[in-house]
């Protein structure tokens, strides 16, 4: 399959808007905002970043792709853990520098490298006039010792 390219975002606010052309408009850095939820019930997964190529590999392959700013490189979401994540719809918000990832995850069913089902397992509150971090899902789906010291051997 040939990748997609991808064209300029349009100047023209209404063509951007209402157009129905799919033209990302990455930063100065070259990403776009990725928001994943799962496709069954919508909860919240993770938020990740977008390149040129990891859109065009999620669009092409229909699992998702993403850019790792820690490690400066393309990241196949779950090939390590065996949570591959399987795109059924991606929706781009109003000025098109946003993406939305609708998926369903194989394997154990977590998406956050820590083994739960998703990244966003802490809240935030108030104790005593701090601001600290509770645990709100504290179920573990995999080990992620043991899965990830079996991708390192």
């Amino acid at each position: 399959m040939t990748a997609p390219q991808f064209s300029p975002p349009s100047p023209d606010k209404t063509v951007l808007e209402e157009g129905l052309v799919l033209t990302p408009k990455f930063d100065e850095k070259g990403l776009v905002t990725a928001v994943v939820t799962d496709a069954r019930d919508g909860h919240l997964l993770m938020v990740a970043h977008m390149n040129d190529e990891a859109l065009q590999l999620t669009l092409q392959t229909g699992i998702g792709h993403y850019y790792s700013r820690s490690r400066g490189k393309i990241w196949k979401k779950g090939e390590s853990s065996g949570n591959l994540q399987s795109v059924k719809e991606i929706r781009v918000d109003c000025d098109q520098d946003a993406v939305w990832l609708m998926v369903e995850v194989a394997g154990h069913d977590a998406t956050c490298h820590t083994g739960r089902r998703s990244c966003f397992y802490r809240r935030a509150v108030i104790d005593g006039g701090e601001a600290r971090l509770e645990v709100a899902d504290d179920h573990r789906h995999f080990d992620p010792l043991s899965v990830y010291a079996e991708t390192k051997s």
